[in-house]
Parts: structure tokens; C-alpha cells; sequence
């Protein structure tokens, strides 16, 4: 039998799924959205601690290629976990 690519079926350990009520997908929803604000606030306001329009948008290049550089690194462990 051949190898099995990621994400093909079948799941070698499938998740037991918990029915969720409604309250707990829109608790979850929300702490979800209140973790996406706090970090994007955090940059916004290194944004706007920035003095110039030139050091707004090169700080602004630093945070993209410092979480892209964080993608890259979660994406290869999780391939060298799978």
C-alpha cells in the first residue's frame, strides 16, 4: 500500500467531535477576534510610535517579513510533524 498524502482519506486518528452548542461557537468566535485585535492594535500602535512617513512604512515591511519569516518556520515544523 502506498503512502497516504497529507490530508487524503482515511484519518489514521480521527478527532472525536463534541456536539458544541451555539454559545460556545460565539465564545470561541470572540476570543478569537479579541486575540486578532490585541496583535493588530500592538502593531498599530508601533505603527504610530514611528516619526516619519518613510519609518511608518519600513517598520510596517519589517512586521510583514517577520511574520512571514514566523509562517515559514510553524509551516516546516508542522510538515516535519505530519
Amino acid at each position: 500500500m502506498s503512502e497516504r498524502r497529507p490530508g487524503q482519506w482515511p484519518v489514521d486518528n480521527p478527532v472525536d467531535l463534541e456536539p458544541v452548542t451555539e454559545d460556545e461557537l460565539y465564545v470561541q468566535r470572540a476570543a478569537e477576534r479579541a486575540l486578532h485585535e490585541m496583535v493588530l492594535d500592538s502593531i498599530r500602535h508601533d505603527l504610530q510610535q514611528q516619526p516619519t512617513p518613510l519609518s511608518v512604512l519600513t517598520t510596517a515591511r519589517n512586521w510583514c517579513t517577520r511574520i512571514t519569516a514566523a509562517a515559514e518556520d510553524i509551516a516546516h515544523e508542522k510538515r516535519k510533524a505530519a
